[in-house]
């Protein structure tokens, strides 16, 4: 039976726009599967663009086997981003505004051209790419106990994306071996987590071509001026409010937020 998306997007949006532990939507409301959770993400992505602006892009989470057995669900999971939560290096998310902030090191890009729906290949992602960025992605669990929440009702509630803090983009990135790259995270100046863009989905642009073939079965494909964040290469960290964070991935650059 199909949910009623407009009261459950409802709820979501709305527990996503204050602080506070949510404790899950009502059992008529929840997303049965992957399916429907997209379907109800697509109309919380409208209410959320109408308070934060536009979607500036796409978050892949649960990209390691250890996370999705985890959480119970086969596959990675993407979440939009919007316009208010993206800041550029120094940021500052005030852990008071998160009910329990967090944050991860990533590789992200930037879409260069529009692409339509499509299972596309490495090499025409790669061709899309017009920069390579370091990133802190923030994320928040915001739930009383996500795990008993199911991955159905995290997907369609951006699973846990809360914002990100990019680092100055890197266009002459074609001469880089992306799975190589090391990447650190220290936060308020002990060293915390390292790895490497391999452990994402085995290379990075590996989780961008699952994104794009799972947005094409959305009817949807990757648009210019989009940023996506590939993956954690480290463990998610919890910071204590004030923490200052900071991460460096091989080659691209360093990226510094404080909480």
């Amino acid at each position: 039976m199909a949910i009623d998306r407009h009261s459950a997007a409802g709820i979501l949006a709305g527990h996503r726009l204050r602080p506070g532990a949510f404790p899950g939507l009502p059992e008529a409301l929840r997303p049965p599967d992957l399916a429907a959770a997209r379907r109800l993400q697509d109309a919380v992505h409208e209410r959320l663009s109408a308070r934060l602006g536009p979607r500036a892009g796409w978050k892949i989470g649960c990209t390691t086997p250890v996370m999705q057995r985890f959480l119970g669900i086969p596959e990675p999971c993407e979440g939009g981003i919007f316009q208010a939560n993206v800041q550029e290096s120094p940021g500052r998310f005030p852990a008071a505004a998160h009910h329990r902030i967090g944050v991860e090191c990533e590789i992200a890009v930037r879409i260069g051209r529009d692409l339509p729906p499509g299972a596309h290949g490495r090499d025409v992602l790669a061709a899309a790419v017009d920069a390579v960025l370091p990133a802190i992605e923030v994320v928040d669990d915001r739930y009383a106990d996500f795990a008993a929440l199911g991955a159905p009702t995290l997907l369609a509630d951006d699973f846990f994306q809360a914002g990100c803090v990019l680092g100055p983009p890197v266009a002459d990135w074609r001469g880089l071996d992306l799975a190589a790259l090391s990447g650190r995270m220290w936060v308020d100046g002990a060293e915390v987590g390292r790895g490497h863009g391999r452990d994402v989905l085995g290379h990075p642009l590996n989780a961008l071509a699952w994104l794009a073939g799972t947005l094409a079965r959305r009817g949807r494909g990757l648009a210019a001026g989009e940023i996506v964040l590939l993956g954690s290469l480290v463990q998610t960290q919890w910071p204590a409010p004030g923490a200052r964070i900071a991460i460096e991935i091989e080659a691209l650059g360093r990226v510094e937020m404080e909480t």
